[in-house]
């Protein structure tokens, strides 16, 4: 047999025998009906190392690239796809599907297909009660036709992202007439999206959003009817028009489970005249998000509008496999060098999801802004009474991605290790939002709370510069760590997220505080 060439990091190897595994997985033997299921994987094509390394420079010195640039320069040719596309073709792959720039081409084969293309072996796994067909071992390709393939995505479908959102409440009789009369706005939780602009002194700034473009990548759709209710609610000037649906991968989607919900509620709650995009993926396995945020990217290329998108998922960065990390993180440096500024929810577990002292991926990645979660109580007349590191924020030092030259300044830790999270707002479920699900107000936290807070937030910032005559924001880390401990940001000094504590400056567990939204606006604008 020729020799192969072997993608090791994009799987976690399966044991021979059947069993439970020691992270609770159960293994057991794939049946001949199992073989014929089709599965869809992502072929990642990696570019070259200069151009990488080229681009991440640019991007960590706040550079914003047009898309021509970002295709020409950075991306790869159409004859460095060509020979995958070719074999995937001649082997009885089908629905086969090439990102613009050719970094990503996506493929449909049964299980039987793929294993004995791939030289991949197959089990039935069950995790959470949901039984998969995954790979028990590394694929591998001819080496000529995976020369540029850097990674493989969606042979293990049981590797899924976890939702951020946390602990809904059904409310109170008492709280319940509040909301229905309009008068939790600036009193008690749940809180509505214009007490927490308000609190964040961002009222009366003329800015709704209109003419900007948020994307929001989740699994499935919120109902409309909820939204509409929610926006009564919250004396929100909603339009459902304004909410688009892209079904990514054309299969069913799940029910409305309350995440999608809080997000599209809460930006355009904050910035309602803006358009929704909303990117169902079918599932939070890695190979479906992939599709999703290649389409984002391919949308961003085409609409100079799309410049912010909120993501509430993630997983610890010991159990994601190095390889999916590998085929984001190349989409999210991308989306950051066309000045998509993409806020990703730090996690709910504080310091250790899955009882280990990690941070979660993708709120780790160099190129998104990490957004963790603080305890926010609001006086009566709407002005922030307290203001604490929520117990539950996600925060910590990365052990898969190098310190960015941006992340300095007071509070910065000593090392070489990306830090999370950026920056913080309300997340605290005790103290939470007011989200509509199945046509009833609850109350919801998480911070899955505070990355579409942040998202609506940046997008009124960029309809400010658009109406000053100037570009959208670019990638905003490298602008925002010179304002540590400046009037742009309430810096959060007390709080715990298990092993780290809220200190002056930046810090492990709200990063540079919440939002000054009126200061933070006036910094930004200066900028050319």
């Amino acid at each position: 047999m020729s020799s192969r060439k072997y993608f090791y990091d994009s799987v976690t190897d399966l044991p021979p025998q059947s069993g439970r595994t020691a992270t609770g997985l159960l293994v057991h033997a794939a049946e001949a009906a199992h073989l014929q299921e089709p599965l869809t994987l992502n072929f990642s094509l990696a570019i070259p190392a200069a151009a990488e390394a080229e681009l991440e420079q640019r991007v960590e010195k706040g550079e914003q690239i047009t898309a021509a640039e970002l295709d020409s320069k950075y991306g790869l040719k159409e004859s460095d796809s060509a020979p995958l596309k070719s074999w995937l073709t001649k082997n009885g792959y089908r629905d086969i599907k090439e990102s613009t720039d050719h970094t990503n081409i996506r493929a449909t084969a049964t299980a039987d297909t793929i294993g004995k293309t791939l030289n991949v072996d197959f089990a039935r796994v069950t995790k959470d009660g949901v039984t998969y067909t995954a790979a028990r071992n590394a694929p591998s390709l001819p080496p000529d036709v995976g020369d540029k393939v850097h990674a493989i995505t969606g042979l293990q479908p049981f590797h899924h992202f976890n939702k951020h959102r946390s602990y809904r409440h059904p409310l109170s009789a008492e709280a319940a007439a509040a909301v229905a009369e309009g008068k939790s706005a600036s009193t008690s939780p749940p809180y509505l999206p214009s007490a927490i602009l308000s609190a964040f002194d961002g009222a009366g700034l003329g800015l709704d959003g209109s003419g900007q473009t948020i994307g929001i990548l989740i699994d499935t759709f919120p109902n409309d009817g909820d939204l509409l209710s929610f926006w009564k609610l919250a004396g929100v000037p909603g339009d459902i028009k304004r909410i688009n649906g892209i079904n990514v991968n054309g299969g069913a989607l799940p029910a409305p489970e309350g995440e999608e919900s809080l997000d599209v509620e809460w930006t355009s709650g904050i910035a309602p005249g803006a358009t929704i995009k909303v990117y169902a993926t079918g599932s939070l396995a890695f190979g479906p998000l992939d599709a999703g945020l290649q389409r984002i990217l391919d949308d961003a290329k085409a609409d100079a509008t799309f410049r912010v998108v909120s993501i509430s998922l993630g997983l610890g960065e010991h159990s994601t496999p190095a390889g999916a990390m590998r085929t984001q993180s190349q989409i999210y440096l991308r989306l950051a060098a066309l000045g998509v500024n993409v806020f990703v929810s730090s996690g709910d577990d504080g310091s250790s999801p899955q009882n280990t002292l990690q941070v979660e991926y993708p709120s780790s990645d160099p190129s998104v802004v990490g957004v963790g979660g603080t305890t926010l109580t609001i006086n009566a007349n709407g002005t922030i009474k307290s203001e604490l590191g929520w117990s539950g924020s996600g925060g910590g030092k990365s052990v898969k991605f190098k310190r960015p030259t941006w992340q300095t300044g007071t509070g910065v830790t000593t090392g070489t290790n990306r830090l999370v999270p950026d920056v913080a707002a309300g997340a605290d479920p005790n103290t939470g939002a007011l989200v509509v699900l199945g046509g009833k107000p609850q109350q919801i936290g998480g911070t899955s709370w505070a990355a579409p807070t942040w998202a609506a937030i940046v997008t009124l910032i960029n309809q400010a510069r658009v109406k000053a005559g100037k570009k959208s924001l670019p990638f905003l880390n490298p602008l925002i760590y010179p304002l540590n401990q400046s009037a742009s940001f309430r810096d959060v000094k007390s709080g715990s997220n298990g092993a780290y504590h809220s200190a002056p400056g930046h810090d492990l567990v709200t990063g540079l505080g919440s939002p000054s939204v009126r200061s933070l606006l006036k910094a930004l604008l200066e900028r050319a």
